[in-house]
């Protein structure tokens, strides 16, 4: 069927559904609209679903969660014996609907049913698989898009999100049921089992059984913010735990709500974001901030020095976090003998000095923490789970243990924390630890740049700049001469002098990196779960004054080839 056709189909099938029936009604002399809603099916990825809340087949609606549920429930069915399913969600409009849309086609599949009783974050989520013994998982949220999508992430039995082989069996599920056809539904199965509080409470005893050091007292000064989601509960709890009372909420982002009022996205990596937290910080002299994003999976940070208030990109906490766990283990007799740390290929490339000083193994995987969590399961099927010390990415996830296969904001903030009050106890601030860092490894410096490409005409603008890079392979970019181009997509890293090729042994992914000869370098890849390109640049300049100036001029170049 084409757009129109398939909208009319819609209009019938609908009717009974009076919230997107209604919709339907209101687009019907808007062509444009029809066809931005029609086009395309909402496709189930590698990252599960992720839309705009709406009706039609490009949306996020109770009809395409059904569809997508059906063939994840068929490859459950086909691939295990009496499978079981844990589910749970965030904040977002239509969530908790959602959800139940899951239960209840999972139920009508014959499948048991774990759902919990109420928001939860996503890290308890892949929690919940693993100690529930589930063969897959799925978590209704959106993390940190703005208030007009909601989401859909599929779990496997591991409490990782889905990789690529298993994904791509249950795309596969998922493209042969038929909107409106046999989808299987019962919503009041007794397979239908609702989670409490009890497993919450066991989750947060395992985050505090991961703590690297003990701290008696506290007089750390927190501000916390949940930014309208999931972490409010779990993370104040955990703070509790380690004894950080004196922490202040920002009252506008504490309770749920999927508009998300005061910020467009409710982002820890935003400055629009962490606003009402900063401001709350000067108002009550506070040490730091910690913020999550909707469904805490990732944390942000902000540090009070002299009342000078500075947001930490994902990469220096990141190293943060990686200097703290490693020094504290060292100290405390707990490093494993064959230490390995992973990070994603966009993430700081210091990670491998710290790493080698340490003789710590530095995995690099692709963009998307299920790749961190795969690793994770191939030291554990080694039996050397316990040689996973630390997993990041640059976009503010990280993990410590391997008791969740997801980037873990509760367990951040404990380490996030902990550490802040030990420097306090040290005379320093996190910023003074960064600097020493920087003097000791060298000033490698990072920014990430987000384009955005809406509509149908912004996602084929996205792939003629991918084909267009792939297409022409330059020598030089601005004033830097490229020495080494990686385009990921085809496997391939060429030398640009020798033309010489290598193999890239990761997934194929859509991805094209520019290292420079000075040791700089451009990656460029459009995002998996929203309609921009992000840029990711490193410069490696002698001083931090020399890489402002460099990551200027390589943020031009970027800005170039975005047509901007």
């Amino acid at each position: 069927m084409n757009y129109i056709e398939e909208y009319e189909n819609w209009l019938v099938k609908t009717k009974e559904n009076e919230y997107l029936n209604s919709e339907l009604l209101e687009m019907k002399n808007n062509d444009d609209k029809i066809k931005e809603c029609f086009y395309k099916e909402l496709e189930f990825g590698t990252a599960g679903l992720r839309g705009v809340i709406g009706a039609g087949t490009n949306r996020m609606n109770i009809y395409t969660v059904r569809k997508a549920t059906q063939g994840f429930a068929n490859y459950l069915n086909n691939n295990f014996t009496n499978p079981s399913i844990s589910i749970s969600y965030d904040s977002r409009t239509f969530s908790i609907e959602f959800a139940n849309e899951v239960a209840s086609v999972m139920a009508g599949n014959n499948i048991k049913v774990y759902v919990t009783d109420k928001l939860m974050p996503t890290p308890f989520l892949s929690y919940m698989v693993r100690e529930l013994g589930c063969q897959g998982g799925v978590m209704i949220t959106a993390s940190h898009n703005p208030y007009i999508y909601n989401g859909y992430k599929a779990y496997d039995e591991n409490g990782c999100q889905l990789t690529d082989i298993p994904a791509q069996k249950v795309t596969e599920y998922v493209k042969n049921i038929e909107m409106f056809g046999d989808i299987k539904v019962d919503a009041n199965s007794k397979l239908i089992n609702v989670i409490g509080q009890d497993l919450m409470d066991q989750y947060i005893q395992d985050v505090l059984s991961k703590k690297v050091i003990e701290i008696q007292n506290s007089d750390l000064k927190v501000v916390f913010t949940p930014l309208n989601g999931a972490g409010n509960l779990s993370v104040r709890a955990m703070l509790s735990e380690i004894n950080c009372t004196n922490v202040l909420v920002v009252k506008e982002q504490e309770l749920p709500d999927g508009l998300f009022p005061t910020c467009q996205y409710p982002n820890p990596e935003m400055k629009e974001a962490l606003k009402l937290g900063i401001d709350l910080m000067k108002k009550e002299n506070a040490d730091i901030l910690l913020a999550t994003d909707p469904d805490s999976d990732r944390v942000g940070v902000v540090v009070n020095e002299e009342e000078s208030f500075s947001i930490l990109t994902g990469n220096e906490i990141g190293l943060l976090l990686l200097d703290f766990i490693v020094n504290s283990r060292l100290k405390n007799n707990s490093m494993p003998k064959s230490p390995t740390v992973v990070k994603t290929i966009v993430s700081s490339k210091l990670v491998d000095k710290m790493c080698s000083k340490n003789n710590i193994k530095c995995i690099d995987v692709l963009t998307g923490f299920k790749y961190i969590g795969e690793q994770v399961e191939i030291l554990k099927q080694e039996n050397r789970e316990e040689d996973f010390i630390f997993g990041y990415e640059e976009s503010f996830g990280y993990l410590t243990d391997g008791f969740v296969r997801d980037k873990d904001a509760v367990l951040a903030a404990m380490h996030l924390t902990q550490m802040s009050q030990c420097y306090k106890n040290k005379g320093i601030t996190l910023l003074d630890r960064l600097e020493e860092i920087y003097k000791e490894f060298g000033y490698i410096l990072n920014h990430q740049e987000s384009y955005e490409f809406s509509g149908i005409q912004g996602m084929q603008d996205m792939a003629n700049i991918m084909s267009g890079l792939r297409e022409n392979l330059p020598s030089v970019f601005g004033e830097y001469k490229i020495n080494t181009i990686k385009d990921y997509e085809n496997s391939v890293e060429i030398d640009v002098d020798s033309s010489k090729e290598e193999k890239i042994n990761l997934p194929k992914s859509n991805i094209m990196e520019y290292i420079f000869e000075n040791g700089s370098s451009l990656i460029i890849r459009p995002s998996g779960t929203e309609p921009k390109i992000k840029a990711y640049i490193t410069a490696c300049g002698k001083s931090r004054a020399e890489n402002n100036m460099i990551l200027g001029k390589i943020l031009a170049i970027s800005n170039k080839i975005m047509n901007i």
